[in-house]
């Protein structure tokens, strides 16, 4: 009830190409059916006029408790609603997401184990869901990996790139794992590699909020504007990133991993995320303390000056290229170099 709650208020956010792609896969999850087998349009459009129609008459409706072992929980109690149910098998996840969205979903408990100070819980079989399906999400000292949501986002990435299988690094991914001899067993085996990294990256998440403080909450529920929120969450992603990933990735990088096809340089590795974790840690930083109003309208931030000031510049439209930093700083009109790794 609660997910079909999640989905009338919020399932149409989106844009109607987006909003359609994401309902067929919703149909194919609900329906069990394999990947590699189109759904049919006319059953799948009835579906989803079925499915809004009953959207209409819950919009409005409040979420309601979740009952376990005789109890009724807050829907987002999800460390309490866990505890519940251990050793019965079952891991249930609940919180918001982007633009304050609701998500939630009950599943079988493939897997559970200790990694430092995070509980790392693995969800297989999942038995409910919202149409939004997020592959991991860190809460307090719990990481939860969603193990089916993983599988459907490598495949709506593969499916995309093979309408037109353009070069790149999805494309050099994709042939390691096997995807042109047997696309969905490539797919299985990419499921199965790339669990280790989602959990790295929500360890990392987990050192960046260490790092930002409870502060970094509160300024995301600030932002107003659904650019500002998707460029903060980059940042700390990118933190997350250059905390734990990167340095994870530098310890053993799987050949798999390697979009060369070649292992890298470990410390050639090391330095590059070296470099921009003092970088990305700064941004966040500026981020944190800074309004909401007074973000800049930037797609990405550009090298530092020597003097320490940062420069922010716009991108391009269409083809997305960004300018050529400033080598003259605004803050104090100096004439100054940039500095570069």
């Amino acid at each position: 009830t609660n997910c079909d709650i999640a989905d009338a208020r919020h399932a149409r956010d989106v844009s109607l190409c987006t909003y359609l792609l994401g309902m067929r896969e919703f149909y194919r999850w609900e329906h069990q059916l394999p990947y590699g087998v189109s759904p049919p349009r006319d059953e799948v459009g009835r579906w989803i006029s079925q499915r809004e129609a009953r959207w209409e008459d819950i919009a409005e409706a409040e979420f309601v408790a979740v009952p376990v072992a005789g109890q009724d929980f807050d829907p987002f109690a999800a460390r309490e609603v866990n505890a519940a149910l251990a050793g019965s098998g079952l891991v249930y996840g609940a919180g918001l997401g982007r633009f304050h969205k609701p998500h939630f979903f009950l599943g079988e408990l493939a897997r559970e184990e200790q990694r430092g100070d995070a509980r790392l819980l693995v969800c297989g079989c999942e038995y409910a869901r919202d149409v939004s399906a997020i592959p991991a999400a860190s809460q307090g000292a719990t990481v939860i990996v969603r193990r089916e949501a993983l599988r459907q986002w490598l495949w709506e990435k593969a499916e995309g790139w093979n309408v037109k299988q353009q070069d790149g690094s999805l494309k050099s991914a994709l042939l390691a794992y096997g995807f042109d001899v047997d696309p969905q067993a490539a797919i299985e085996r990419m499921t199965n590699g790339e669990i280790e990294t989602l959990v790295l990256h929500e360890e990392g998440e987990l050192a960046a909020g260490r790092l930002l403080g409870e502060g970094w909450s509160a300024k995301l529920d600030g932002f107003s504007g659904k650019r500002a929120e998707l460029l903060a969450r980059a940042v700390r992603d990118n933190l997350a990133d250059c905390l734990v990933t990167l340095p994870g990735f530098c310890n053993e990088v799987p050949p798999t991993r390697c979009i060369s096809g070649s292992r890298p340089s470990t410390v050639c590795a090391a330095n590059c995320f070296r470099v921009w974790s003092e970088r990305i840690q700064e941004s966040a930083l500026v981020i944190r303390r800074r309004s909401p109003k007074r973000l800049p309208p930037a797609a990405r931030i550009s090298p530092r000056l020597a003097c320490g000031c940062w420069t922010w510049t716009k991108a391009r439209s269409r083809r997305f290229r960004t300018r050529r930093p400033r080598s003259r700083c605004r803050r104090c009109a100096a004439g100054v170099a940039r500095i570069t790794p």
